[in-house]
């Protein structure tokens, strides 16, 4: 088994395990050269937990790319509440996109068709077509909400984790799934986990949702400790990254997680872009010590 499991985010699913492994092995060893640290990956050491084909319409003739997604089809309830905290987080960072007010904080058809059009000229959605993100937003709800699709997108990463495996770097959606792989793999033998751009610490929308589900703690959720007392968790995300709302998930799942803040330039969320950077490569550094 690889001694780095690499678990992805959400609209990946016309990509696969080993596309995604050569994007990201190169960019493992350029955090890794970053921190310091002489270690270097090769093509054994690394696998992809893929899931994002789950995610990806059955082909049909004359069909092609995402489906032809509209406002309408953003569905009430965690879809919209999402999109509407997407939309805040980014006018938080992003002095163009403009603010929502209390009116259009309401989840409503309007408020969907503010948010939607709020975020497409923002830095953090810049190119991404209305159906590519209303799709993001529904791989999302339905990880959460499908059993089926969430066993075999789990299933898919815990077969991934061996014995051998040392590192888990998650990003995104990915990191729920990772997370959730490792609380149903007890006894692994994973030492670092490396999530980024994580949403996991979102506290009315993704928390209460994790499996297992989280204890109540004096009236906060906490969400269960992904592995033994050995498991080192550093979580990263960049001040701008709208999906990765909570920066800091030590209120979430304990002080035993280390976070930090780092800067991705206008690539907010990008993947490649942690995975250079220092702090990541020198968490990878010593899970693989």
């Amino acid at each position: 088994m690889a001694r780095v499991v690499g678990v992805h985010g959400i609209g990946k699913q016309t990509l696969g395990e080993e596309t995604l492994r050569q994007q990201w092995l190169p960019t493992l060893n350029d955090g890794l050269t970053r921190a310091g640290s002489a270690a270097r990956l090769v093509e054994p050491d690394m696998e992809i937990g893929f899931y994002g084909d789950l995610f990806r319409p059955e082909g049909e003739f004359l069909a092609v790319g995402n489906p032809p997604y509209t406002t309408a089809d953003v569905a009430e309830g965690l879809e919209r509440d999402l999109l509407l905290a997407w939309w805040k987080a980014a006018a938080d960072s992003d002095p163009g996109v403009v603010p929502p007010g209390a009116d259009t904080l309401v989840s409503t058809p309007r408020s969907v068709q503010a948010a939607l059009r709020a975020l497409s000229g923002s830095r953090f959605f810049a190119g991404v077509a209305l159906r590519a993100m209303v799709f993001d937003l529904k791989q999302v709800s339905r990880y959460l909400t499908d059993p089926d699709l969430r066993a075999r997108a789990l299933a898919r990463v815990v077969e991934r984790i061996g014995d051998d495996t040392r590192v888990v770097v998650a990003h995104s959606l990915g990191s729920v799934v990772a997370y959730e792989a490792l609380c149903a793999r007890p006894g692994h033998r994973v030492r670092a986990l490396v999530t980024i751009g994580s949403p996991l610490g979102i506290e009315n929308l993704i928390l209460p949702r994790l499996q297992p589900a989280p204890l109540g703690l004096g009236g906060q959720l906490r969400g269960l400790w992904p592995g033994g007392d050995g498991l080192v968790w550093t979580n990263l995300a960049d001040a701008g990254d709208v999906v990765a709302l909570v920066k800091d998930l030590r209120p979430a799942f304990g002080d035993r997680v280390r976070c930090a803040v780092v800067h991705n330039g206008a690539q907010a969320h990008d993947a490649t872009a942690y995975l250079t950077d220092k702090l990541c490569g020198q968490a990878i550094a010593d899970g693989l010590a």
